[in-house]
């Protein structure tokens, strides 16, 4: 008992001794689900950044021979319709999913939380005209509002960024707004309010350090949303275009011959799947890690 009590005075006092940024590290790499969700997403940048040098085949050289061949030792993941290297493909569309989820959510970000701050602090008339504007978004499914926004843009890759960007800010505005609410009245802001900051840098000072944690796990769970909302706009035809690789287009390009070619379509889905699981992994992992409850 003396030894049990002992070991967890020990460990409390090496808490209070961390750094908030180390003690979130060091939870965080204590969730395996966590760990491996991060290994697979540095093997997915490392792969999109350095695919010319990885990939011998060209992702859009087309060959007539090389029609709907199966895997072998020359094409790992086989060929498609246009007798394209598959493996290259994959590897290339990468590069789409994962900048278009990192874009999309830096744009959501970026005017989701100056918007959500505003109404939180400020309240009045501002809160319930931000407040209904969001509302009013929210009542639209985000994948429809993401598609109706990018048939309007025009398809291409930058535009189906940018639809879905606008189509994520309103959970960023809401949940921005609702720690914002609950934070102005604590303690220490009501200090720095009154030894008479203003309200702006009570709000990017006092506010926002202590909102990121709750943004930054909603950030990451977006990104996987995103890659989601990519791949099925460009399997609309909305998003990137051909010939350029993309996860959501060789998916479509596949359906047509899922019997016969089923490779065709399990190495871009098994991509999407293995992506979108280790953002949702990480998610987690951030939010047990930041929660200041846990132990």
């Amino acid at each position: 008992m003396v030894d049990a009590a002992l070991a967890t005075s020990v460990m409390a006092t090496s808490d209070k001794l961390e750094t908030p940024s180390r003690r979130a590290l060091r939870r965080l790499f204590a969730r395996k689900g966590a760990v491996v969700g991060l290994i697979v997403i540095a093997t997915f940048i490392v792969l999109a950044l350095l695919a010319p040098w990885i990939v011998p085949c060209d992702p859009v050289a087309t060959s007539w021979t090389l029609v709907r061949k199966p895997p072998s030792t020359l094409h790992w993941f086989g060929t498609d319709d246009l007798g394209r290297d598959i493996l290259a493909r994959v590897v290339f569309g990468a590069r789409a999913s994962l900048v278009a989820g990192a874009i999309s959510v830096g744009i959501a970000v970026s005017i989701g939380v100056p918007f959500g701050l505003l109404a939180g602090y400020r309240g009045g008339f501002v809160d319930a005209l931000i407040s209904r504007i969001t509302d009013a978004m929210l009542a639209c499914p985000f994948l429809i509002l993401a598609i109706a926004l990018a048939a309007f843009l025009g398809p291409s890759l930058r535009n189906a960024m940018i639809a879905i960007g606008i189509s994520a800010t309103p959970v960023f505005i809401r949940l921005t707004r609702g720690q914002t609410l609950s934070v102005k009245v604590e303690d220490y802001v009501e200090a720095a309010r009154a030894i008479g900051n203003p309200p702006w840098r009570i709000a990017l000072f006092h506010i926002l350090p202590n909102i990121l944690p709750a943004l930054l796990v909603q950030a990451t769970l977006s990104i996987a949303a995103a890659i989601i909302a990519e791949a099925a706009l460009s399997f609309l035809g909305l998003g990137q275009q051909p010939p350029a690789p993309s996860w959501g287009s060789m998916l479509n390009s596949a359906q047509r011959f899922l019997t016969n070619a089923p490779w065709m379509a399990v190495w871009p889905g098994l991509a999407i799947f293995l992506v979108v699981l280790s953002f949702n992994l990480i998610g987690d992992g951030l939010r047990d890690a930041l929660d200041p409850k846990s132990r």
